[in-house]
């Protein structure tokens, strides 16, 4: 098998040198050839345009800017690549744009997978990278030891930009709890208390110890609030209290004012008894959405990564 890799930067540099040391027959390209000195010493082989990279390989992948660079590449790919051709893109994309570009590959009897990565740039380096996975099963099935190649956490998450899908919700949620991390923080060290020892307390506490998205399997994915593991009156007090203290200190707690404000539109919702995350249900009812995943099923994930 003939790999192509296309995108040799930070994280592509990498991961394209780490297909070679699985042993691959790797052909590169970047729009600097330059970019490509450490694969090309490693030996992989330079190809001069996408093009002409697509003619010569079985199994492409990219790891590009974003959508408008996917959308170019695909092009030529479809240009290039032989029937049978299998590309993954490993961008954090769009799902319309994945949706579409694989559809069209499917025209030129090319399966085109969407395989967003997370590990950032030591995770590419070192191989400690989790890949997300849309697209024809068989045709990841078949493929998979390629991207063992690069990660050590390989997904199958589901259909076409299913993988992508997941990669946004997993980064827009990282940056989200950055946002109110920093907002916390701020009001802890203008409190009086030192930055490093408010981080150390509040990483031994339950939320510290705990991986953050094993959190939801216990109450949100069942839509299971009862009995309260605690109950919501109470956690409106703390959060009431530590907003309280920001205003007396001149911090601004925008995230904060709004978890506030879900929670005692849920308590006037006469879910003060229910367990403290049931105001999430509230966004459920927004987005129209109904989360209820088997108590077991969930267990069955946590035993396998445990």
């Amino acid at each position: 098998m003939k790999v192509g890799f296309i995108g040799l930067g930070t994280m592509g540099g990498s991961m394209a040198l780490n297909l070679r040391k699985a042993g691959f027959d790797l052909v590169v390209h970047d729009m600097r050839e330059a970019a490509a000195k450490p694969q090309l010493a490693a030996g992989a082989t330079w190809a001069a345009d996408v093009k002409t990279l697509g003619k010569a390989v079985d199994v492409v992948l990219t790891s590009l800017p974003g959508p408008k660079e996917a959308e170019a590449v695909g092009a030529d790919l479809m240009a290039s690549m032989k029937r049978g051709g299998v590309w993954f893109d490993l961008t954090t994309n769009s799902p319309t744009v994945v949706r579409s570009l694989s559809a069209r590959c499917a025209k030129h009897g090319i399966s085109m997978l969407d395989a967003p990565v997370s590990g950032g740039p030591h995770g590419a380096k070192s191989g400690k990278m989790a890949l997300l996975v849309g697209g024809d099963e068989t045709v990841f099935n078949a493929n998979r030891k390629v991207l063992d190649a690069i990660g050590d956490q390989v997904i199958y998450i589901g259909a076409i930009g299913a993988g992508t899908v997941a990669k946004l919700v997993h980064n827009c949620a990282g940056y989200a709890i950055q946002t109110a991390l920093a907002e916390v923080f701020t009001v802890g060290v203008k409190a009086g208390v030192d930055p490093l020892a408010l981080w150390a307390a509040v990483r031994q506490c339950s939320l510290g110890r705990q991986r953050t998205f094993d959190r939801l399997g216990r109450q949100f994915l069942q839509g299971s609030f009862d009995p309260p593991d605690f109950a919501l009156k109470l956690a409106l007090k703390d959060v009431t209290l530590a907003t309280e203290l920001g205003r007396e200190l001149g911090v601004p707690m925008r995230v904060a004012n709004l978890a506030h404000a879900d929670m005692t539109e849920a308590l006037n919702r006469g879910w003060a008894d229910r367990d403290s995350r049931i105001p999430m249900l509230l966004q459920e009812e927004r987005a129209g959405v109904e989360i209820k995943v088997p108590a077991a099923a969930i267990q069955a994930v946590l035993q396998k990564d445990g």
